[in-house]
């Protein structure tokens, strides 16, 4: 195992473990919760399993769902499949809860913005998404369907068995679905997750011309610590100076035959 994949495997447990937290602080703040959790707890009222076990459960079942729509799982898909349940039972057990409406305000208001910087982490990892996040893509993928109208589908769906069967529907529900987006357009940036619009420059960059194996492990091991911005850049002006070699040679006389 390479120093940057056991760096990324950590990048991604650790995500994880912040999210399960982040989750367990919104959990126990009783003021709603995400559509997947109302699901979760749903399940649970019917089926007296823990919490943890269904969110096990459940993430199994999505990612049989992946077989149809041609998904491929990543380590990170199977690494959130196994261990967020066992987290959020864990922060569970350690978080106490609230006395008054004002100390659940907080605490939710806390899990909120913490679960937006834990998706920024483990996504940074770049280990594969994790199963319900895959869901959409494959719906988007194979169906042709806008990603936010699989989201949608999706979790109304989830969200209106789950509060049937009894899962917690409060204002924390819709406030999540309101600021999550937001609150993790800014933090993905800052975990160092690229914009679709700097993935797609930084992806068009020209192949490098061939190097020594030491100067190409230089190269990557250079790239690599990049930050992104720096590598748009560098790519802009590689192609600015391109284009005026190009203009310079087709600006120039022909005198061969004079």
């Amino acid at each position: 195992m390479t120093f940057l994949l056991a760096r990324r495997i950590a990048r991604l447990i650790s995500g994880l473990a912040l999210y399960a937290f982040a989750d367990a602080l919104m959990i126990r703040a009783a003021l709603g919760v995400d559509p997947w959790t109302v699901f979760a707890q749903g399940l649970m009222a019917q089926t007296g399993l823990g919490i943890g076990v269904l969110t096990n459960i459940i993430g199994v079942l999505v990612l049989l769902l992946w077989i149809p729509l041609r998904q491929r799982p990543g380590l990170g898909t199977v690494l959130n499949v196994l261990l967020l349940g066992p987290m959020i039972e864990l922060s569970l057990w350690v978080i106490p809860a609230m006395p008054n409406i004002w100390a659940q305000a907080g605490m939710f208001s806390a899990g909120l913005v913490l679960l937006a910087v834990a998706s920024g982490i483990y996504i940074g990892a770049r280990l594969g998404p994790g199963p319900r996040d895959g869901l959409m893509t494959g719906i988007h993928n194979r169906l042709g369907w806008p990603i936010w109208v699989g989201r949608f589908g999706v979790e109304a769906t989830v969200l209106l068995v789950g509060w049937v069967l009894g899962g917690n529907v409060g204002v924390g529900t819709l406030a999540f679905a309101l600021l999550i987006g937001p609150l993790c357009n800014i933090t993905l940036p800052l975990m160092g997750v690229r914009s679709a619009r700097m993935a797609a420059a930084v992806d068009s960059e020209p192949a490098p011309s061939p190097r020594s194996p030491d100067d190409r492990t230089l190269l990557s091991d250079q790239q690599e610590h990049e930050p992104p911005r720096d590598r748009v850049v560098r790519l802009g002006v590689r192609r600015l100076a391109g284009g005026r070699h190009h203009r310079s040679h087709r600006a120039a006389p022909d005198r061969s035959h004079r």
